[in-house]
């Protein structure tokens, strides 16, 4: 194993993102590893791991847009909005326009506000939703702020009652829910058929690997911690600034050039190229947030 980084995997449909984890945790053995992004067994694509030096970065890769593709079933609705769950209800299904797609499609974008489903991990009265649907119990959902970036709805070619559909969303947005929502709008039922992930962040499918193909693989390809954190600005400092950042001295952060506007963090690179710290923005200035070489003190001492 290399000092670790992101790695890029493309899930299949089955696993849940945990026993992805599990599989190449028990291939690689790395010493750390978790997963961003929570993907349903049923869905596919782009599921990133973050893999010994890689958990460090996590908490600044929380994607703020995520995209997918997918296919929405018109005309069956179900207790956990996608095709793997009970029956609930059944409609008849429109003839599906165009223009009338492309006009509901525009309807969606921006901000709005969705309930999550109660097959969700969301927590409530510290327990998550989804224990309570398996029990039979229903309980209010406070509705949370999202946002529709850019949404296409399309008649499947192939099936006359379902719709393919790619959105970019933001974080915090249930594409199931979102299923029901637009077939709502079309005076029918509906409920998520299938949901391929695309896009986190600045990841892309593209990049990614099947699992399969992973798991034959005697090293990782990862994405080292200093690539994974791009575009996020680099700001190299001197040796002096450096161990001064590194030892926690506040004022070192006043030699630094200030936030510029819409920043929300900043990479510290030290001499040679190896990635020091994480900084915030903070008011007119940076705040440290975490130091991320270990050896760093030792490095640059004068």
């Amino acid at each position: 194993m290399s000092e670790g980084g992101i790695l890029l995997v493309d899930k299949p449909e089955g696993p849940t993102s945990a026993d992805v984890v599990r599989v190449v945790k028990r291939r690689f053995r790395p010493a750390a590893i978790g997963h961003l992004g929570t993907l349903d067994p049923m869905a596919t694509g782009l599921l990133p791991l973050c893999i010994d030096a890689g958990t460090k970065i996590a908490q600044f890769l929380a994607a703020e847009r995520k995209a997918y593709r997918g296919r929405i079933r018109l005309g069956r609705s179900t207790d956990t909005a996608d095709r793997t769950g009970r029956t609930t209800g059944e409609a008849s299904v429109p003839v599906l326009d165009r223009d009338q797609l492309e006009a509901l499609a525009r309807r969606l974008l921006g901000p709005g506000h969705q309930r999550p489903p109660m097959y969700s991990a969301v927590k409530q009265g510290g327990r998550e939703l989804y224990k309570l649907a398996r029990e039979g119990i229903e309980v209010e959902r406070e509705p949370r702020p999202i946002e529709i970036h850019a949404l296409s709805l399309v008649a499947a070619p192939d099936d006359a009652s379902a719709l393919d559909f790619a959105v970019e969303c933001s974080k915090g947005t249930y594409v199931r829910v979102l299923a029901e929502e637009v077939a709502a709008r079309l005076g029918t039922l509906g409920c998520l058929d299938s949901l391929h992930r695309t896009g986190f962040g600045r990841f892309s499918i593209d990049e990614a690997r099947p699992l399969d193909q992973l798991l034959e693989m005697e090293a990782l390809p990862l994405l080292a911690p200093r690539e994974a954190l791009r575009p996020t600005r680099e700001i190299e400092v001197d040796r002096g600034t450096a161990f001064a950042i590194a030892a926690g001295q506040r004022d070192a952060l006043g030699r630094i050039d200030p936030p510029r506007p819409g920043e929300r963090f900043g990479a510290v690179i030290a001499p040679g190229g190896r990635l020091l710290a994480v900084l915030e923005a903070g008011g007119p200035g940076w705040r440290l947030r975490r130091v991320l070489d270990p050896d760093a003190t030792r490095l640059y001492r004068s």
